[in-house]
């Protein structure tokens, strides 16, 4: 710098007759100080952390996305605390040093963004491997380093990418109309291959109409993934995966191998009969190979590939199980050198150009988790019951002594009573795999093509001369595979096990779409049970993938007008809808933008929500609605009986109008965020005709209802929707307040009313309140399902008691998620967690504190990073533990504490209401 200092000198000394020269020294004082400030803050902040792509990818393969969203975030050991601009380059090759990027380079932008910023290069394309990284720039304008690069590899994103064909056996033809018996007998492929080169990559493209079990000489792809590629309409999309093989394949022969089985794709799904879901298996395959020369190789399915049905696996069902023989083995089938003279040439069938083939866009079905049984029961000479303690769903895996010929049966249940196996539950699936010897010895046995709900597993047929075991069987767990944060805990024993309960629940049926239950013949993408628990789950889990996948097959089932189907994928069953089960439509977009601030999710599917609105509208009368409704399902002690019960007992139309004005407002606030000036006034207008005609229509002056009678739930939807004036608030809570108190402070709320409850309460200033039925121990409660053995939520409040076993009534699920919601209140209401900007850039701390708890704690994760939060209470006295993520802001709402005081670092932080990132210690008084 001194020498800087005496250049500038110098350049002020010299004669006016040489000012050029004046300029061009200034000129270089002023670049040197440039040069020398730009030293002294490049990488003066450490650089970004957790690099992602999308819905949370980090250097995913097979990626599905042309032009990704980048997301980081700020790193923790730090002294910046937010962000003031970024800087993103996109390359064809990892040497951002010595070469400039030649895909994209934002520059330096100045905003505080950290997530969900678009690529805005030319798209990429199919196979592309490209590499990024990110630098910031905090308050004080400080620079941080490069981030590592992190890599993107694009899957192959249109149908032209395919040289392959669909093929299948011959017997399966649909021209020649195969048996049912012949469709549900899963085929086995094989094709043999040379390689004289050295492998630089290679790729395995596959996918298949039914579900795929693939081999490379001789071993797995994938020994975790299951009941690929999952499930999306298949007449509309079906989803690809992408395998690396480069370190699988050898110089010399190869044999690319694999399994396809019905799935979801035929067979019969739901009610319907066999006969009513035929439909031919078929297997899409296409290994791409580069070597080091710069040359490559294609191997894909075609005619030239070998089939056989006769196999060891002679059924599959997801429903009715998986039938397995021994004795049909076929050693080394997927190796090298196997003797394929007696298997026949696979036919194909052309790539229908109207089927979008596009990557998969979450994480598979996977084995998750092992479990093995807490107890053996009811052993005798037939049979014997092991009892793994909790309710799963996935597959057994046995290692069992055998007599050959002597069939192997192996049953599930959920619950026993009395002892007794019971399987009535699951209606008319036969959940049940048989394994039939051809020789006397220890067999071991997982099924491929099928999976269960159970907590018990019935084994007979064994050989009866031996003592069972525990180490027989073991559990494997399956679930698409998202993170689950486990992040709630506390001092109470039952709360913990409801929060482990509804885990489970979300772990069981989050199997590729989420399903209603995973046991029955039902197994359904159910958009009322999805509406209830979006939410929650997005807290409890990194699931945002998950939804946003199965919000495209909503998109591509959505009828011409307007209509949702009442589950996605949908299927020839129910051919109505519901009202609270369609607005699923509206209600989770916008739950998952304002859980994660990306306004892709509103984009993606903002034509989707006026569509809605437009069937709405097409089942209205004056904005009074008259579509059908399955109601307030399952609600307790409905006055109805029979079949009635069911749908509870709040007025049916004022329920779907009710529905009609949310979806409403929340395609109007969908439309102010994206900008959609010309629907706003529209929307504005229409919401507050259906809002009037609501009031007038369903309550009287002193808002009591004119339709039916008096529920909990139709003062929780006209609370919670916003219909009424903001002077009735305080009435209709009162009246909600008087309907729970006369139920002697119990909830009498079915699958719509239950996810309103506790917020509605909260608001009420009624927190505690929401604590009494949380606790209460009698039905209908959370905890009465726990004082029944429950290891997972149930579809009803009392489907199950150990004194009188399943209820009478049926839908005696004992693996539902739906009231699993309360969930949701963990963290808004005892934690005290509420964004009140999209994605928790800033979110309020209000913890409703009770007596009930002496500790709690948690976290919610973000975009920005993790809010972690504990509470105890000494006495009166509550202390909170926060600590607020950097680039967001905490403001804090704690009215309800008197002497509040506040440290940061153990020095007090005073009159501030709004905290910024860093750790606090908060005192104050109940």
């Amino acid at each position: 710098m001194k020498k800087s200092r005496q250049h500038c000198l110098f350049g002020v000394l010299v004669k006016p007759l040489i000012l050029t020269l004046v300029i061009f020294f200034n000129a270089a004082c002023s670049s040197e100080r440039e040069t020398a400030n730009s030293q002294q803050n490049f990488g003066s902040i450490a650089p970004p952390i957790e690099l992602k792509v999308g819905e949370g990818f980090k250097s995913p393969i097979g990626y599905y996305e042309s032009k990704p969203r980048f997301s980081w975030n700020i790193a923790k050991n730090t002294h910046s605390n937010f962000q003031s601009a970024y800087q993103i380059q996109v390359s064809t090759t990892i040497n951002f040093l010595s070469e400039k990027p030649d895909l994209w380079d934002s520059k330096k932008v100045n905003s505080p963004e950290t997530s969900w910023v678009q690529y805005q290069g030319q798209p990429l394309s199919s196979r592309q491997n490209v590499y990024w990284r990110v630098k910031v720039w905090d308050e004080k304008g400080r620079q941080s380093q490069w981030s590592a690069p992190q890599s993107i590899e694009l899957g192959l994103l249109t149908n032209k990418d395919w040289q392959a064909k669909w093929i299948g056996h011959p017997d399966t033809k649909q021209s020649s109309q195969p048996s049912k018996s012949t469709i549900a007998t899963p085929q086995y492929f094989r094709k043999s291959f040379n390689i004289n080169k050295d492998i630089e990559k290679a790729r395995l493209y596959i996918t298949s109409k039914g579900v795929f079990k693939p081999y490379i000489n001789g071993k797995e792809v994938s020994k975790v993934d299951v009941m690929t590629p999952g499930w999306t309409p298949y007449s509309k999309r079906i989803e690809t995966l992408t395998y690396d093989l480069t370190d699988k394949l050898t110089k010399g022969e190869n044999t690319l191998a694999s399994i396809l089985a019905g799935g979801w794709f035929s067979a019969r799904i739901a009610d319907l009969k066999d006969t009513d879901h035929v439909h031919s298996p078929l297997l899409l395959a296409q290994l791409e190979i580069d070597f080091t020369d710069g040359s490559s190789q294609v191997v894909a399915t075609d005619h030239s590939w070998k089939v056989t049905q006769n196999g060891p696996i002679r059924f599959a069902s997801n429903y009715d199980g998986e039938h397995y023989s021994q004795a049909l083995e076929q050693p080394n089938w997927n190796k090298n050198n196997f003797n394929s003279a007696t298997w026949q040439s696979a036919y194909t069938q052309k790539i229908d150009p109207a089927i979008k083939l596009s990557p998969k866009r979450h994480a598979p079905i996977r084995v998750i988790n092992e479990l093995s049984p807490i107890k053996i029961i009811n052993i005798s000479k037939e049979s014997v019951v092991f009892d793994f303690g909790q309710n799963m769903v996935g597959v057994p895996e046995i290692i069992v002594p055998a007599v050959a010929n002597q069939k192997i049966k192996i049953e599930f249940a959920e619950a026993l009573h009395i002892g007794e196996f019971y399987t009535d539950n699951y209606r008319s699936a036969i959940s049940t795999n048989y394994f039939i010897p051809s020789k006397s010895e220890s067999i071991k046995y997982k099924p491929t093509f099928t999976f269960h709900g159970y907590r018990y597993i019935k084994l007979s047929g064994f050989d009866s001369s031996k003592t069972p075991s525990k180490d027989w069987v073991k559990a494997l767990v399956q679930h698409s595979d998202i993170k689950l944060y486990d992040n709630f805990h506390s001092s109470h024993t039952k709360l913990n096990q409801l929060f482990s309960n509804i885990n489970w629940g979300l772990k069981s049926n989050f199997y590729d779409v989420p399903l209603d239950c995973p046991q029955r013949d039902e197994r359904l993408g159910w958009t009322g049970d999805a509406n209830a628990f979006v939410t929650p789950s997005m807290y409890m889990a990194d699931s945002y993938g998950f939804w946003s996948a199965w919000l495209e097959s909503m998109r591509e089932e959505q009828t011409d007008n307007g209509k949702i189907p009442l589950y996605i994928p949908y299927v020839d069953w129910i051919k109505w809808t519901s009202s609270g089960w369609g607005d699923a439509a509206t209600i989770i977009p916008w739950e998952l933008y304002i859980m994660t601030g990306d306004e892709s999710v509103l984009s993606d599917n903002y034509a989707m929500m006026k569509n809605w609105l437009n069937y709405h509208e097409s089942q209205s009368n004056n904005h009074i609605s008259n579509m059908q409704t399955f109601g307030d399902w399952l609600q307790p002690y409905p006055v109805a009986k029979g079949k009635k019960a069911n749908r509870g007992d709040t007025d049916f139309s004022l329920i779907g109008t009710a529905f009609y004005a949310r979806s409403v407002e929340l395609t109007l606030n969908t439309a102010k965020v994206l900008n959609q000036h010309a629907d706003i006034e529209q929307l504005t207008k229409l919401h507050q005709q259906i809002k009037t005609a609501f009031r007038s229509t369903f309550f009287d002056k002193n808002l009591i209802p004119k339709k039916g009678k008096p529920t909990q739930t139709a003062y929780l939807l006209a609370l919670e929707f916003n219909l009424l004036e903001p002077a009735e608030t305080k009435k209709a809570q009162h009246l909600l307040i008087e309907l729970i108190e006369e139920a002697d402070n119990h909830l009498r709320t079915g699958f719509l009313g239950t996810p309103l409850l506790a917020s509605a309460l909260q608001e009420a200033g009624r927190s505690d309140l929401v604590y009494q039925l949380l606790f209460k121990e009698s039905y209908p409660s959370w905890f009465y399902s726990i004082n029944n053995g429950a290891t997972t939520t149930w579809e009803r409040w009392n489907s199950y008691s150990l004194e009188d076993g399943f209820n009478p009534q049926g839908m005696n699920s004992l693996n539902h998620y739906a009231y699993g919601t309360i969930s949701r209140w963990f963290y808004e209401g005892i934690l005290g967690i509420t964004p009140i900007q999209a994605g928790f850039k800033e979110f309020k701390v209000s913890p409703q504190f009770s007596y009930h708890l002496n500790k709690v704690g948690g976290t919610v994760q973000t975009t920005n990073g993790v809010i972690e939060l504990d509470w105890s209470l000494k006495g009166d006295t509550a202390s909170i533990y926060l600590t607020v993520p950097k680039n967001s802001a905490a403001i804090l709402d704690l009215d309800h504490l008197t002497n509040v005081t506040i440290l940061q670092h153990g020095k007090p932080v005073t009159g501030q209401k709004k905290l910024t990132p860093g750790e606090y210690l908060i005192h104050g008084k109940i």
